[in-house]
């Protein structure tokens, strides 16, 4: 059992620190869980951290999963017996630059629920979630023989809010229902964070990167006895589109780690594998102070985070410099370090063998449904992905301007199939111009959502269209919409005599041939923006926007001979796809010492 008393932590009465690096199972693809927690290990830490993320679990209301990627008891068992202490944080709320910060996009549906309070309605889901969870969790617990010796109640809430009966309500419900280990806070090293999510009786700590001393001396103001932790201690940042590759320079970050350490104080290294945001999992950030202002910024597929584990498992030179001070102050695991993961041969994929425009395969994806007025996804169940929208209007018009309102996040316009502009939420005052003939025009307005935000006061980030849609002023009604989720492309018809045209968003389908399954590098030069699956997995998103150039594409995804790869082209199509044996996530900068 963890506990502490005012001299520090105790691990079965014995004095303890905890060395902890976090590692999120939903990042890793399954297979290689084993694998990264041992590479974890090497590193010499002797605890590791994850968050167990709601909307990953219950995909719809009521259905919640724990099975196959989604075990998490397996994962924290792989961890327990290499030897590894297990702190988890189990939400409802995770933030980690995940999509909606782990909360399912259905609560955006309930009219008038209000987020991560104690509002009835809210609090009521929260308790369904706990019912699900808990007992996957009571018998990983230290007191009943397992690894997991902490569970953290929410996440950064000082961050969001400052209500005490909703923290009381977590902290009372997981108590209840038998978590009976250390339960703890983690905020901000700033005076009001750590009064508005600390919760008196239990343990605080506190996520910095940076300065420790001065930081510890903030959480000492709350945590004002017993032992002091670092909860996240950033060593690295995430990237967002359109922005540099986030580096921290290794020696500076064992340095940084070094004075932590010489204070006694314990530490979480955020992150120490950092992994993958596969699919459509990434959040986003708001800088703006209201969700229709500009300020939307999108994180990008990888999570490699500039971690000393690498995204493809791959050892780097901050794992050897943090390795080095780790073992200052614990003994290091015996033995040689685990040797890089095998890749792939490099090769190039000329052409395409298939392609599929999608408005002319919409009938393949999903059925439409008739309303009045568009509606955002989640009111029509559902949570990530394309929407499509389709109405008709009016004519003859002269050109008058087309105008969305409540976009989120980025939206292809068509006037009887010709391409006629992009709209994106981060210019919300924009307009397309739009005149009809005399028979009026089809219009079809295809949304790409980009991710909800994860992290301050915009979290109410419904996707699609939210308000309306305006020609010359005028509110056009009686609409079709198409929810694409994208999950089955089993439907779409590929033919090679399908031409990629400029604007018009389509499939291609590439085949590739391995003589055994390897780690690869998926690169699209020369293409826009769009999704990329490999054998029916989506790895995610790309964009030649960058910072990332390269897709991460783990061994267990692959087989020997034949691989499908389909891409889906939002923007600007390119002829090949390579498959690379190094990553590259673009040009790089110094994460801002702000961050950290």
């Amino acid at each position: 059992m963890l506990e502490y008393d005012a001299t520090g932590f105790l691990r079965d009465g014995v004095a303890h620190r905890i060395v902890s690096g976090a590692l999120h199972y939903f990042r890793v693809h399954p297979q290689l869980w084993e694998d990264r927690l041992r590479r974890l290990r090497a590193l010499g830490v002797n605890t590791v951290d994850t968050y167990v993320p709601w909307n990953f679990h219950e995909l719809r209301r009521g259905e919640v999963d724990f099975t196959g990627w989604r075990d998490v008891a397996r994962f924290v068992r792989l961890a327990g017996d290499l030897g590894l202490d297990v702190i988890l944080r189990p939400g409802p709320y995770i933030c980690a630059e995940w999509e909606f910060g782990g909360l399912p996009a259905r609560l955006l549906a309930v009219d008038g629920l209000r987020l991560r309070c104690a509002d009835p309605a809210y609090l009521a889901e929260v308790d369904g979630w706990f019912d699900a969870l808990v007992p996957e969790v009571l018998p990983l617990l230290a007191s009943r023989g397992g690894p997991v010796v902490a569970v953290q109640v929410e996440n950064e809430y000082g961050s969001y809010g400052d209500d005490a009966a909703y923290l009381r309500h977590l902290r009372d419900g997981l108590v209840r229902r038998g978590v009976d280990c250390l339960l703890f806070t983690a905020d901000g090293a700033q005076d009001t964070m750590q009064q508005g999510g600390a919760i008196p009786g239990h343990l605080a700590t506190a996520t910095f990167g940076s300065r420790a001393p001065e930081r510890l001396a903030v959480l000492r103001r709350t945590q004002t006895q017993g032992p002091l932790a670092a909860m996240e201690f950033w060593i690295g940042w995430f990237d967002q589109w359109g922005l540099p590759h986030h580096v921290r320079d290794a020696k500076e970050s064992a340095a940084s780690l070094a004075e932590l350490l010489a204070t006694g104080a314990s530490v979480n290294l955020y992150m120490a594998h950092g992994g993958t945001n596969f699919g459509l999992w990434s959040g986003a950030n708001h800088s703006g102070a209201h969700p229709c202002d500009a300020g939307y910024e999108p994180t990008v597929t990888s999570y490699d985070y500039d971690a000393p584990i690498g995204e493809a498992g791959e050892l780097t030179e901050k794992f050897h410099a943090l390795r080095e001070v780790i073992g200052r102050h614990l003994p290091l695991p015996q033995g040689e370090l685990p040797a890089d993961p095998p890749r792939v041969a490099p090769q190039r994929l000329a052409r395409a063998d298939g392609r599929a425009e999608l408005l002319e395969s919409l009938d393949a994806l999903a059925e439409p449904l008739e309303r009045a007025a568009p509606l955002p996804m989640e009111q029509v169940g559902q949570d990530r992905g394309l929407i499509h929208y389709r109405t008709r209007v009016p004519g003859p018009r002269t050109e008058l301007p087309l105008r969305i309102d409540g976009l989120a996040d980025r939206a292809h316009v068509f006037a009887d199939g010709r391409p006629i502009g992009v709209l994106d939420r981060n210019s919300p005052g924009a307009t397309l111009p739009l005149a009809t003939g005399p028979d009026g025009a089809t219009l079809d307005i295809l949304v790409e959502a980009l991710g909800r935000v994860n992290y301050g006061p915009q979290m109410d980030d419904r996707k699609g269209i939210t308000r309306g849609v305006s020609h010359g002023g005028q509110r056009l009604f009686g609409w079709q919409i198409r929810p694409l989720p994208l999950t089955d492309l089993g439907r779409l018809a590929f033919e090679e005599s399908v031409a990629a045209r400029a604007g018009h968003p389509a499939f291609h389908r590439f085949t590739a041939a391995l003589d055994s399954p390897a780690d690869a590098f998926v690169a699209l030069p020369g293409w826009g923006r769009g999704l990329l699956w490999l054998n029916g997995f989506l790895l995610g998103r790309y964009s030649a926007a960058g910072p990332q150039r390269t897709l991460y594409a783990p061994a267990p995804l692959w087989r020997a001979g034949a691989n499908d790869l389909v891409v889906l082209e939002l923007d600007h199509h390119g002829e090949a796809v390579e498959l690379r044996d190094q990553p590259d996530l673009g040009p790089t900068t110094a994460a801002p010492s702000s961050e950290y």
